[in-house]
């Protein structure tokens, strides 16, 4: 405790080391007792310091507290949140740790004036405060440990900073952004189903995966079609954004679709018009009889227009058979009927 005493009354009689004590405080609401870790987490690695032929600059520790940032803000989250799933849990504190929340933190907090760069660095890297806020995160955990971590999270940031229910309950579509952002690049979009299947209790759950181009994304898992779309979606938006190469891989696929799409074809169809279409009739068609002819002892040559017809059309030819056929007269009808009925008697 003394050394510490000593330690911070040694930093006064420096300028620098007096005025960046006193603005941690107004960040932190404590007082450092590792002055040397905080400096690091705030150097940029463009500034390239190097200690015994070793880095110094923030990167280590910017890895060491995006884990205790994850496990605080998880820890919290599932506290407060008592009974709600884990894709919900899940939601909610990856709203808080990402990327664009750290950086509007690193600039309410006034930890992005206290970043040492070379000058240029921060015109390229829009994460410049998120980094050096979960490198902050990671300094508190070395010099205080995990207590204060949660305390200085807790108090400092989701107290006075966040409204976690807002935050947890703020809709951000997901797959809205990525498919606008495809549109604006025209590349090709898909979001194929890999796994559909039911939980220990019964629940339905759905695994999705992103593919851009052909080139497979990343995968969401979920209650809904719906919430494992969103997390697939998030994923490859983060994936898009911090690996170049990525971006890369698509753009190279689209580039080979197009390229296959404007091809031209290599044989040009004929313009010569053929005639197979005709059918030749043979005219050396052997002629044949009708049943007619064969019964009358005519022995004639049928025409060609004949030579198709068959005995069964001959056997349903009602030509004999009149339109308006003759009305009998009251005088011939009598006599039939006296005529047969004669027969009757005489048979």
């Amino acid at each position: 405790m003394l050394n510490n005493l000593i330690g911070r009354i040694k930093f006064f009689f420096r300028k620098e080391d007096k005025e960046l004590y006193a603005s941690l405080y107004d960040i932190l609401g404590f007082f450092p007792d590792d002055i040397k870790y905080y400096k690091q987490a705030l150097m940029h690695k463009s500034i390239m310091h190097r200690e015994k032929g070793k880095p110094i600059n923030n990167e280590r520790l910017e890895f060491l507290g995006d884990a205790i940032l994850g496990a605080v803000v998880g820890h919290i989250v599932y506290k407060h949140f008592e009974g709600k799933r884990e894709g919900f849990l899940t939601n909610t504190r990856s709203k808080i740790v990402q990327r664009d929340t750290l950086n509007k933190l690193a600039r309410e907090l006034g930890i992005t004036n206290l970043i040492v760069t070379s000058g240029n660095s921060g015109s390229h890297n829009s994460y410049l405060g998120g980094n050096a806020f979960e490198a902050l995160v990671g300094a508190i955990y070395l010099d205080k440990g995990y207590e204060a971590c949660m305390r200085f999270i807790k108090k400092r940031i989701l107290g006075q900073l966040i409204n976690i229910d807002k935050v947890a309950y703020k809709e951000v579509n997901f797959k809205s952004k990525l498919i606008e952002w495809s549109q604006k690049n025209r590349v090709n979009i898909d979001f194929v189903l890999i796994e559909q299947k039911k939980d220990n209790s019964g629940s339905p759950m759905f695994q999705y995966q992103v593919t851009i181009e052909g080139v497979e994304g990343c995968t969401g898992k979920g209650y809904s079609k719906k919430e494992s779309q969103q997390q697939a979606s998030k994923l490859t938006l983060e994936r898009l954004r911090k690996e170049p190469q990525y971006i890369e891989a698509i753009f190279a696929a689209k580039g080979n679709r197009t390229k296959m799409e404007e091809e031209p074809v290599e044989i040009v169809p004929d313009t010569e018009q053929k005639d197979d279409f005709i059918i030749i009739q043979n005219k050396e068609v052997a002629p044949k009889k009708t049943a007619k002819a064969s019964k009358k002892g005519n022995a004639s040559k049928t025409t060609p227009a004949n030579v198709e017809k068959t005995e069964e059309e001959d056997e349903f030819d009602l030509s004999d058979i009149s339109a308006t056929p003759t009305q009998a007269t009251r005088e011939e009808i009598i006599a039939a009927a006296e005529e047969a009925a004669f027969a009757e008697q005489e048979g």
